[in-house]
């Protein structure tokens, strides 16, 4: 049987870990070797090197579960728990020194996340949740804003360079219309922490990767806020569309992104 509850706490433990292994990079940008895997998409030796630190622990405790990460290749496990890694969320940021960026986590069963966790390592902040348990800011219960609406709070958008650069224009625009705040901050797994935290009333981006989003969207939806549901393994092999918010505010950022995206 799968001790879900073990792995969760093994996971926050983890990507502390991860995080002060990160910051030692950080701390020494002048030094750090950057390469370019496309227009505004970056990869560092941290993002690597985190990446394996996290796989060599999994491997330890868990040697019977699968990874997924973004930076090296996919290990298949036999336990039927996949775990889902994002070394560093904000690569653009980390390597140009702005304070936000993420180590992400997530656990796979059955084509459900079972287990998010998001360390944002710059303000010692674990966000953390488990399904069916709730969702928790450094070991506290969080929770979404309730009844805020769109003109009284911030919408994040994020942008991917997996599909057309114009399509996030009408998205702001309507943002904008409704008299909301818009924020990007290039991570979209703080983000979605923070629409998780009440900080923010919903993040919506065309196309995300499995590891920048099933752990966001997990907490989200364990805060009381409504999340656009997805096949967890689907997310993994092929990213989509993703779609959070407040019970507010919800349906209407939908309807925004199924104006602006056609689907």
């Amino acid at each position: 049987m799968l001790d879900i509850s073990k792995r969760k706490l093994f996971a926050e433990d983890l990507c502390k870990a991860a995080g002060d292994l990160a910051l030692d990079y950080f701390r020494d940008r002048e030094n750090l070797v950057v390469d370019s895997k496309g227009s505004q998409d970056w990869v560092s030796e941290a993002d690597k090197n985190v990446e394996a630190f996290i796989r060599k622990e999994i491997a330890k405790s868990w040697p019977d579960d699968g990874v997924f990460g973004e930076e090296h290749g996919d290990s298949t496990g036999t336990s039927g728990f996949d775990w889902v890694i994002d070394p560093i969320d904000g690569t653009t940021n980390f390597v140009n020194g702005i304070p936000a960026w993420t180590i992400v986590l997530a656990g796979v069963v059955d084509s459900r996340t079972e287990v998010g966790v998001i360390h944002d390592p710059n303000v010692a902040e674990t966000y953390a949740a488990e399904r069916g348990k709730g969702a928790t800011l450094n070991g506290k219960p969080m929770a979404v804003k309730t009844e805020v609406p769109l003109n009284a709070g911030t919408v994040s958008v994020g942008y991917s360079n997996r599909v057309e650069a114009t399509n996030v224009l009408p998205v702001i625009a309507a943002i904008i219309d409704n008299g909301a705040m818009y924020h990007r901050n290039a991570s979209g797994a703080l983000s979605l922490a923070y629409v998780a935290a009440g900080r923010l009333l919903g993040y919506m981006e065309e196309h995300m990767n499995a590891w920048d989003c099933l752990a966001g969207q997990l907490m989200i939806a364990e805060a009381g806020g409504r999340v656009e549901e997805q096949n967890a393994q689907d997310m993994i092999r092929d990213g989509g569309r993703v779609v959070v918010g407040t019970p507010a505010v919800f349906d209407e950022l939908l309807r925004i992104a199924d104006s602006a995206w056609n689907s």
